[in-house]
């Protein structure tokens, strides 16, 4: 089975093909780019790996949350690539994406929301596979969700941005010296991830490739800005 994996939720721009297991991945920070890159990466991974469209069988494609306008390229891509070659898909949480790359099996993701907000969800990982302790959630560090237990450790910018606060609130949670707010949603994740749902057959239709959205207001009038 050969499944294609899209993620632009942040700066990164990244694409991966899970082929019966194995994963191939390019990556890319790009800032704002993603748009003028992101086709022209799947072409190249397609090439190197030496298939075609035609041989995908599927996509999984991050669909949020993130950037606005970053997890609306990924959903757009996917739904013209998918409609195009009549292939399902599947769409992955960025923040369980976030837990996969992070390697550990006890994970808080958070990812910088702006306007002092963290996009955050826990994961724990049993018998191989990922359970939801805290859902995806868009909250202040100091209003975050609480969690059970140690042994917790922490992935994502949210943690570089915020993780004074963060530490303090799951201060006796998080295990010492386990923070790494240099991980980021890859593509190679969402791979994974989605490979595993196409298995299950909890495929849907490329129409229904839709962001996950935890904010409805993506910006601030200036009054507002001033007010906080």
């Amino acid at each position: 089975m050969n499944i294609l994996a899209v993620e632009t939720s942040t700066e990164y721009c990244s694409v991966a093909l899970w082929q019966d297991g194995a994963v191939s991945e390019r990556c890319e920070l790009v800032g704002q780019k993603h748009s003028e890159v992101l086709l022209a990466m799947l072409d190249a991974l397609l090439k190197d790996a030496g298939i075609t469209m035609q041989q995908v069988d599927g996509i999984a494609f991050g669909k949020g949350p993130g950037s606005f306008t970053g997890v609306r390229i990924a959903c757009g891509v996917t739904q013209g690539l998918a409609l195009g070659a009549n292939l399902n898909v599947v769409g992955v949480c960025t923040l369980q994406a976030l837990a996969e790359a992070s390697g550990k099996d006890q994970v808080i993701a958070a990812l910088d929301a702006r306007m002092g907000e963290l996009y955050l969800a826990a994961y724990e990982k049993r018998r191989g596979a990922w359970q939801t302790v805290i859902a995806p959630c868009l909250c202040k560090a100091a209003d975050a969700p609480v969690v059970e237990g140690d042994g917790w450790c922490g992935a994502g910018n949210g943690f570089a941005v915020q993780g004074t606060a963060l530490q303090a609130r799951y201060d006796g949670h998080l295990q010492v010296g386990c923070v790494e707010s240099g991980v980021f949603p890859r593509a190679a994740a969402i791979a994974v991830l989605g490979a595993a749902e196409f298995i299950k057959g909890k495929a849907v239709d490329a129409a229904l490739a839709l962001p996950l959205y935890l904010r409805d207001k993506v910006a601030l009038k200036t009054s507002e800005r001033v007010a906080k």
